[in-house]
């Protein structure tokens, strides 16, 4: 091996800032983008700074002793000055980031629960399970983009929404009808229901962040799942249809958010095909079942 290749190599097994959604820090939750969001721009979202904080608050009081339990301890980054309309996560040795910015609460896609989404899809990077994003040196500590939108709702909204009055939130909110069948046909207890709606539309919110970016035309659906299947699990960012479909498996999956996922084993503590889920399971669209 050449020498200065071999010297890139150790630099790079031996850092200690490694980022996600995209190993080098240059992706977040949405791909790479020039959009910037001012403090001062008119805008439709419902997100101000107090709620912001309000949101991230309340992620880091159900997640920082989780992560405490682990040896790590979780740092939340608050930007809502920066225009940036993106999210990160990284790990610098035992500390766990989670970088959140005011451009993105800004966007006009964005609503509250939406942006308590897009916390949670940062904290399943590092708490999100297998599979793991691939690296030419082998699997990462990051948990890949559909993984993390999945845990985030399945996982991690779940606990974030579990105190509130579910059902008066969503009395107040226009909820999908498919969404509102799937989530009545997978739980039985009316709070739960309530937050499988919550979470679902969360996730068209999402959803509408990311096709705006892209600049689709075509409207994003519960009832028009992504037909794509891949032949090698996706680890990057599915198109938005995709990650719609993985929010809202993520939203009917009927497993505990307590039951924990596995760094090694993709089928513990999810809905999977194997334990004869046919609802909730990761969608094809990304993700290839190990059989």
């Amino acid at each position: 091996m050449k020498k200065g290749i071999l010297v890139t190599l150790m630099l790079l097994l031996n850092s200690t800032n490694v980022f996600s959604c995209d190993q080098h820090g240059t992706a977040g939750i949405v791909e790479d983008n020039n959009l910037w969001i001012g403090t001062d721009a008119k805008s439709v979202s419902t997100v101000d700074e107090k709620t912001f904080n309000k949101i991230l608050d309340d992620v880091v009081a159900i997640y920082a002793p989780i992560i405490a339990e682990k040896g790590k301890t979780l740092d939340m980054i608050r930007k809502w000055d920066d225009g940036t309309v993106n999210a990160y996560a990284q790990q610098t040795g035992n500390t766990w980031k989670v970088s959140m910015f005011g451009g993105l609460a800004r966007h006009e896609t964005i609503t509250a629960d939406a942006f308590a989404l897009v916390a949670c899809h940062e904290l399943g990077h590092h708490l999100g399970g297998f599979p793991k994003k691939s690296s030419w040196w082998g699997s990462s500590w990051a948990s890949n983009e559909g993984q993390a939108d999945y845990f985030g709702n399945m996982k991690c909204f779940r606990k974030y929404a579990e105190s509130d009055d579910n059902i008066a939130v969503v009395e107040s909110m226009n909820i999908d009808a498919t969404a509102t069948k799937a989530c009545k046909a997978n739980f039985a207890n009316a709070e739960d229901v309530a937050v499988c709606q919550r979470g679902a539309m969360a996730g068209l919110s999402l959803g509408n962040l990311f096709r705006a970016l892209r600049r689709l035309e075509t409207p994003l659906k519960f009832e028009t799942p992504d037909p794509k299947v891949v032949t090698a699990t996706n680890h990057n960012h599915p198109a938005p249809q995709c990650r719609l479909d993985t929010y809202f498996a993520g939203a009917i999956c009927d497993k505990d958010a307590y039951t924990d996922v596995s760094d090694s084993n993709a089928a513990t503590g999810v809905c999977t095909r194997s334990n004869e889920y046919s609802k909730g399971i990761r969608p094809l669209c990304w993700y290839k079942p190990a059989n």
